[in-house]
């Protein structure tokens, strides 16, 4: 599957209003992209809009859940959730990093407010937020760059890091390609059961947590169970004797959509939990198990004409004779209108652009020369004047021939 790779700053605190700031945790963090037009034209598989505003948006890590920080006014065991906050901050970059007092997740200082960094992104989750791989520190790959990401690229990601040292649980959802999820099991497997929070954890299978609401704070479980089990003990269950039915009447915000690996059979959340009296387990790993996205509510793909509207249809990366500015690129406008493109250009994965200029009209072709396209195989993009990528195409050295043109099958 192709991500996009979004540049831009992770920020931890607010210098104008820092005690409105952001709640950094062990999964969740605060971006501001370099182009948010870029965001807007992600995926979203549950129809949501992206909650993004001048001060950027939440980024959701991909494929891992950690202890929660804060949720609902409870929290879980503070050691380990601060903990693998605490580290996702170090791995971005950040140092000096104090909270206050009062608001424990809020930064009152920090050596950096932000930080330079960047995030490989499929789509935009149920909540508005960017579900995406981090990394920290600054990149040269242009901003957009589809990107086919691979189990080495996600091995380099925070995401990776958090999981291979025992502070993030497993939680793979089915926007998440199988080949990276198998990797990532794998790691998660290794970790278990002397890294980290792992000698502490219980509610796994095999190992029944005993539950109240007067110990929940201090249990370390799965925290997709413990999201569950915060509203289940709030509206007033003493034990769990209710659980399985509680859960069933929600299919949507409770009782999760599941594909069961081993099984290879739809399920639901309930089937994959075991609970009586104060005890309660998983009858599965985390990564035993991929999670459906909440139902479309909306569009599942952006609103707007422009994404599509001029594609890449051909591309001549090796010309007879010398290449440079013999290569050829053929724009197609499918739409009903001429589009004027003045500020556009094209650009490949390496960052090398041509402008351009002048108008393509409704149902032509427009040919530009370029000197760039590299006959080892590349990427090629064209980017409106907001930074929007309007189309992308990827070419392998297999399809490159002396003066053979690449017919994109649009």
């Amino acid at each position: 599957m192709t991500y996009t790779l979004l540049r831009g700053n992770f920020v931890i605190r607010y210098p104008d209003l820092p005690r409105q700031g952001p709640e950094p945790d062990g999964d969740t963090i605060k971006f501001l992209p370099d182009t948010p037009a870029l965001i807007e034209a992600l995926p979203r598989p549950s129809g949501t809009s992206p909650d993004l505003n001048r001060r950027g948006i939440s980024v959701r890590l991909e494929a891992i859940d950690t202890l929660e920080t804060h949720f609902e006014e409870t929290h879980q065991r503070l050691e380990w959730a601060n903990a693998a906050r605490d580290r996702l901050l170090a791995l971005l970059g950040f140092t000096g990093v104090e909270f206050f007092d009062d608001l424990p997740n809020k930064v009152r200082r920090a050596d950096q407010d932000s930080i330079r960094g960047y995030v490989l992104s499929n789509g935009i989750d149920a909540n508005g937020r960017l579900i995406a791989f981090v990394y920290g520190g600054p990149t040269e790959s242009p901003d957009g760059l589809p990107v086919f990401l691979t189990p080495e690229t996600a091995d380099a990601s925070a995401n990776r890091i958090l999981l291979a040292e025992g502070l993030a649980y497993p939680a793979y959802y089915a926007t998440l390609p199988a080949e990276l999820r198998d990797h990532l099991a794998g790691i998660s497997r290794a970790a278990r059961p002397s890294t980290g929070l792992w000698p502490h954890a219980s509610g796994d299978p095999g190992r029944p947590a005993t539950v109240t609401a007067d110990t929940l704070d201090e249990t370390i479980i799965w925290p997709k169970l413990f999201r569950r089990l915060v509203p289940y003990f709030a509206a007033g269950h003493p034990n769990f004797d209710q659980f399985d039915a509680w859960l069933r009447a929600d299919p949507v915000h409770r009782d999760d959509a599941l594909w069961l690996i081993e099984k290879q059979e739809l399920g639901n959340l309930h089937d994959v939990v075991r609970a009586s009296g104060n005890t309660i387990e998983l009858t599965a790993w985390p990564e035993d198990f991929v999670i459906a996205p909440d139902p479309a509510t909306g569009p599942t793909t952006p609103s707007g004409v422009l994404t599509g509207d001029l594609l890449i249809v051909a591309a001549l990366p090796n010309p007879v004779g010398a290449d440079a500015g013999a290569e050829k690129i053929t724009l197609l406008n499918v739409t009903p209108d001429p589009l004027k493109l003045d500020g556009w250009h094209l650009r490949d994965g390496s960052g090398n652009k041509t402008p351009l200029s002048g108008a393509v009209e409704a149902g032509t072709v427009k040919v530009v020369n370029v000197s760039w396209l590299n006959n080892d195989g590349d990427s090629i993009m064209i980017v409106d004047p907001k930074g929007v990528v309007i189309d992308t195409v990827t070419y392998k050295a297999d399809k490159v021939r002396n003066g053979r043109t690449i017919a994109f099958g649009r």
